[in-house]
């Protein structure tokens, strides 16, 4: 099984234990063993899943503005916790290729493999919805034909995006690929260098 593969199962599986409660604030029952790759799969998806129904609660037209403030500030930390994610999952492969000499010719990939890796976990949570509308039996059928029609497309990314990552990962072992991480440089949670945090701070 490749590393896409694995990965898709990890997703759909953090997928699925959510929608058994489909609660934001349900705890996170991680079955895999810590520290593992697939543990760090599992937490990325499932922080991508309850995103995902926050995003869905915020955009309710009659929504208490206060409540929608609490929401949005909680998909801000949220966004945090999976760039961090991310790139804690790139020093996993930083770590896994570290003895591979980059061959001469090398050359760099336009992301790095865990972006690509975060990008099949939405694509995951797509292709679930996605399926649960084009199955849906209370809507016309003419809406249910672009449902279907859109998950065919679903499904042929996740195809593609899956081949992708595996010839990145399997170039990456062969020296033909290297990879650099460049850290996240969010700027409107940091204190020293949002406008508006350090102007209150009195230090602008």
């Amino acid at each position: 099984m490749t590393f896409s593969q694995e990965s898709f199962e990890v997703f759909e599986r953090a997928i699925l234990d959510y929608h058994k409660t489909d609660n934001i604030d349900a705890p996170i029952v991680n079955p895999y063993q810590e520290k593992s790759i697939e543990f760090y799969l599992y937490l990325k998806n499932w922080i991508d899943t309850v995103q995902w129904h926050l995003e869905d609660i915020i955009r309710d037209p009659q929504i208490d503005p206060v409540k929608a403030l609490g929401i949005k500030r909680r998909i801000d930390r949220s966004n945090q916790e999976r760039t961090d994610l991310v790139e804690l999952i790139d020093s996993y492969f930083l770590d896994k290729f570290k003895s591979v000499k980059p061959l001469p010719a090398a050359t760099i990939n336009t992301e790095s493999p865990a972006w690509a890796v975060d990008r099949l976990s939405i694509l995951a949570l797509k292709i679930f919805h996605m399926r649960i509308e084009a199955e849906r039996k209370d809507t016309p059928a003419d809406q249910q034909k672009r449902c279907q029609d859109k998950l065919a497309v679903l499904l042929e990314q996740k195809k593609d995006l899956s081949t992708a990552i595996d010839m990145l990962l399997d170039d990456m072992a062969a020296g033909r690929k290297f990879m650099k991480v460049y850290k996240q440089m969010k700027m409107y949670n940091d204190p020293t260098l949002n406008p508006v945090l350090y102007g209150q701070n009195g230090s602008k």
